[in-house]
Order: C-alpha cells, then sequence, then structure tokens
C-alpha cells in the first residue's frame, strides 16, 4: 500500500509532467550516468558490482521514462576512454553487468520503439563486450526514435577519428597531400563523426554533482544545454529527469546570437 511520501512524490511528478509543453520538449538528450562507485561507499554495498547493477536497472527505467515526454534521441554515456584505466578489479565486474544489460536491451528496444547504436572506440574493449554489442544491435530492429550508448568513448578521440578517417578518404580518392587542408572544414569532419546524421544534442544531463562533461559529446555540444544533478546514477529518479527537462524547456536558447 503506498504511503503518504509516495503518493506526494507521484503528485509531484504528475504536476512536473504538466508542466512541460510537449512543443519545447529537447528532440536529443546526451545523459552522463556517472556516480556508481561513489553510491556504493555511501550506502555501504558489499561491492561495486551491486552499485553497478542497480545503475544499469535505473537506465533501463530512464529509457521508458523518454516515452512521456517523448524524447526521439537518447546518448547515454555509460563507459569512457578515462575509465579504461582503472584497475581490472573495478572494470571487469562492469563489463560483466554492461554484458548483462545488452543481452535485455533488445527487447526493451523493441517495446519502446528504439533503434540502438554504439560508439566508440572498441579495440581497447573485451571481446565479450563488444560482441554483446553487435549482437543487441541487430536484434533490437529499427525503431522510429534512437538510443546511443557511448561505450569506450571519449569526445577528443571522436575528433581525432573523425579527421583521420576524412584525411584518409580525400586520399584514397587521390587528393594530393598539398591539397588536403583545401577540404577539411566543419562540414566534412562533421560528416566523418561517429553518427553524423543525427541532431546535435538540445540538452546534456550529467549525474553524481560534477559539472563538467569531461569531453562527452565534445564537438556536437557547442550549443547544448547543461544540466547537473547531484544524486548518483543509481539514485536518479524520474522527479530528477522532469525537472532537467522544465529547466530546459524554461531556458530562452540564443545559439550564440
Amino acid at each position: 500500500m503506498p504511503t503518504p511520501t509516495d503518493l506526494l512524490y507521484r503528485a509531484y511528478e504528475r504536476r512536473l509532467r504538466r508542466s512541460i509543453d510537449p512543443r519545447l520538449v529537447p528532440r536529443h538528450v546526451g545523459i552522463v550516468l556517472d556516480g556508481h562507485r561513489r553510491y556504493a561507499r555511501q550506502f555501504g554495498l558489499s561491492s561495486y558490482t551491486d552499485a553497478y547493477r542497480a545503475g544499469m536497472s535505473r537506465f533501463e527505467e530512464f529509457v521508458s521514462w523518454t516515452t512521456d515526454p517523448e524524447i526521439n534521441v537518447i546518448t547515454a554515456w555509460v563507459l569512457s576512454t578515462e575509465n579504461l584505466t582503472r584497475p581490472a578489479s573495478e572494470l571487469d565486474p562492469y563489463f560483466d553487468v554492461l554484458v548483462e544489460l545488452f543481452h535485455r536491451l533488445p527487447d526493451l528496444c523493441r517495446r519502446d520503439g528504439l533503434s540502438l547504436r554504439f560508439i566508440g572506440s572498441f579495440d581497447r574493449l573485451p571481446e565479450r563486450l563488444v560482441t554483446a554489442a553487435r549482437r543487441a544491435e541487430e536484434q533490437s530492429g529499427d525503431g522510429h526514435r534512437h538510443l546511443n550508448i557511448a561505450m569506450g568513448y571519449g569526445g577528443r578521440q571522436e575528433i581525432v577519428d573523425a579527421v583521420r578517417d576524412l584525411v584518409q578518404g580525400l586520399a584514397d580518392q587521390g587528393v594530393p597531400a598539398d591539397q588536403l587542408a583545401d577540404h577539411i572544414n566543419s562540414d566534412t569532419v562533421e560528416a566523418n563523426l561517429y553518427i553524423p546524421e543525427l541532431p546535435d544534442p538540445d540538452v546534456l544531463i550529467r549525474t553524481s554533482g560534477e559539472s563538467r562533461l569531461s569531453g562527452f559529446l565534445l564537438w556536437q555540444s557547442a550549443y547544448a544545454e547543461f544540466v547537473f544533478v547531484d544524486v548518483f546514477w543509481p539514485a536518479f529518479r524520474r522527479v530528477d529527469f522532469l525537472r532537467a527537462i522544465r529547466d530546459y524547456v524554461r531556458r530562452d536558447r540564443r545559439f550564440g546570437r
């Protein structure tokens, strides 16, 4: 039976949802799932694995939240290139939990009308993780909405990879070395990003109280709005998400004008 606190929470959640004008909802939301280890320490969990599992369960809930209000594109950062410097004792359990998540994602994506893409540099990732990601992509189908998972991802590395692919493509076309610079501009670099056809993010959300992006969608976020949330990712609630969307729709986006 719901407690008085539960009833108040649900009432507040409904009020938040009604305050959001559906015409102003962002098309593309980026989110940084930060704070698993600090969550484990704060709540005295027996291992980081428990926090990772709580976080991935919350991620599945989060995806369902994006159906109302409907968000067309979600990009979630689950693993950075910097994270890969952590000891194996921390990384291996997280990889295991991600593999578990990827096995469940196809059903989730089909339920919520999502296509699934993974972005990042996979050459440093364990084979079991990459295999699970590729299988999830293949099994998720072609939804009208898009879920992108950034894994082994770094914003600077994405730009380096884009420029490298651009230059290699120009060389393959026979463009002389002394003319390469004439073909490098913002449009051609952007065309070689991991998923160039998607719109730039409108709002980027980071949990755990950190007020920085750490390179997330570095190229694409030039005019994104930022929302920093104090709670650790496993404790992120739908009201936190709705507050972030409400704050976004209230802002006057001037795009540098």
